[in-house]
């Protein structure tokens, strides 16, 4: 007998036998608690998140969803969604839930002749990378291998070649998605397109993605990418100067800024280890002699401690920063919107960086525009087209007691910070406490995505998530 947390805010107790019953129809199983699969199960990325569901159903198809579906819905249970497991509220898991877990439904398709990829909702960012560049393909997606396909498209996506390509959302051609009522529909710009355009940034609000489709571009299989380290000392002139590089750059170059200490890398002198260091991170999605003369302008400002921008392996390129962000650190992150990077922003900024609460920890400043913001801010549930600046105070670190300082850093730096922000948001950078930003986070689209959210899911089944209530 168990005890699980209910849609109108009780208890319910589900016997063994309907747990039976379920997992005999399933081509997955359910899990229980204390068994192994359970706890792998409910392990997130960040482990600041360590939450206890009341079973686990692991679903190997459209059909395993369909059924876990029908089942909470019938019960009156309240259940989270697991795909990848990454996003930073830890939406994943909820205590005494029922979890779905689509972490073993990884397949990802290629059709080459199409320029098409069918990639189910367990897959990871590698897993896709992987097998689009196995063409000479790809689809823009983030820039961490472990992030899941399904949470990054869901809020939008972007990343080093978005800028070139337009967001994951952009690139979205249908999708497979079971409904609250289980449902299986295809989701697309001819059937069912009001659910199309909702699950375009609107999150896993709608229903559960069961197979992404999507259109891919040829880029690799070598790109021009890299870093250029600076002092954080020269960073107040350089980022004014990044600022106005990143503005009038062509739709193949990206550059990112990001603010740490420098880890251990084997390209930076053993005297700048541990120390405050500005870096630039660079991309060109297009040939490689053309981004040598793209990139010119910023390999030529002050004098870096390294650059080594040069051809690399787009995949390599894509996993480049996976050693810095792998499973099991503790995690909060806070995000802003900024349309500009006048100077007062950027002394804000630098001040923070002063006070780092751990070495893991780090602010990042992706530009994003070109592709991306020749896309109608309606066209899509994500608002936010104009070109501008994404920040991500992503705070990391090791050790539960510093939990509360750690967290109070990234806070203050984000207070700091709003007077200069466009007052949008990147929903996928969003943590848990930042339930009053939703309108920031879908502005104009906001009442359009709760009458679909009412048509949809009118009793707010998939509520585990950064919600939108039913209009």
């Amino acid at each position: 007998m168990f005890d699980l947390r209910t849609l109108d805010g009780h208890s319910a107790t589900v016997n063994q036998s309907a747990l039976d019953s379920l997992d005999a129809s399933l081509r997955g199983s359910v899990f229980l608690p204390g068994s192994p699969d359970y706890d792998a199960a409910r392990v997130t990325w960040n482990s600041i998140v360590d939450r206890r569901p009341g079973f686990v159903i692991r679903a190997l198809g459209a059909s395993d969803v369909q059924k876990a579906v029908n089942f909470v819905r019938e019960t009156g249970l309240i259940m989270s969604v697991r795909s990848g497991g990454h996003q930073i509220a830890g939406h994943a898991v909820a205590d005494d839930a029922v979890m779905l877990d689509l972490s073993h439904m990884r397949s990802v398709h290629v059709d080459p002749h199409t320029r098409t990829a069918r990639v189910a909702p367990g897959a990871v960012l590698a897993d896709v990378d992987r097998e689009t560049q196995a063409h000479g393909l790809v689809v823009p997606v983030g820039i961490n291998g472990t992030t899941g396909i399904a949470g990054l498209t869901l809020g939008g996506g972007f990343g080093w070649t978005t800028r070139k390509f337009g967001m994951t959302i952009d690139n979205l051609i249908s999708a497979e998605v079971i409904t609250a009522d289980g449902s299986i529909v295809t989701a697309s710009d001819s059937s069912h397109p009001d659910l199309f355009w909702a699950i375009r940034g609107g999150g896993g609000n709608f229903g559960v993605v069961t197979s992404f489709e999507f259109q891919l571009h040829p880029l690799g299989p070598e790109v021009l990418s890299g870093l250029v380290v600076h002092p954080i000392e020269e960073a107040s002139g350089l980022l004014v100067e990044y600022a106005r590089i990143a503005d009038t750059a062509p739709d193949e170059l990206t550059v990112w800024s990001v603010m740490r200490k420098a880890p251990p890398l084997p390209f930076l002198p053993e005297e700048w280890h541990g120390r405050e260091v500005l870096i630039f991170a660079a991309c060109y999605a297009g040939p490689i002699a053309d981004g040598e003369a793209a990139l010119a302008g910023l390999r030529s400002l002050g004098e870096p401690i390294a650059d080594v921008i040069s051809p690399h392996a787009f995949v390599d390129w894509q996993a480049a920063f996976d050693p810095l962000l792998t499973e099991g650190a503790r995690n909060y992150w806070k995000s802003h919107d900024f349309s500009t990077l006048p100077a007062e922003a950027i002394s804000e900024l630098l001040e923070g960086i002063a006070t780092l609460p751990d070495p893991a920890s780090e602010v990042f400043i992706a530009h994003v525009g070109g592709a991306m913001a020749r896309v109608a801010p309606d066209a899509t549930a994500y608002p936010e087209r104009s070109a501008h600046f994404i920040m991500n105070v992503h705070t990391r670190w090791e050790d539960p007691a510093k939990d509360d300082a750690c967290i109070a850093w990234a806070r203050a730096l984000y207070d700091r910070m709003t007077p200069h922000s466009t007052g949008s948001a990147y929903v996928n950078f969003m943590p848990a406490d930042e339930a009053d930003h939703m309108s920031g986070a879908y502005g104009a689209n906001g009442k359009k995505l709760a009458q679909i959210k009412g048509q949809y899911d009118p009793d707010n089944l998939f509520r585990i998530n950064h919600n939108i209530q039913p209009g």
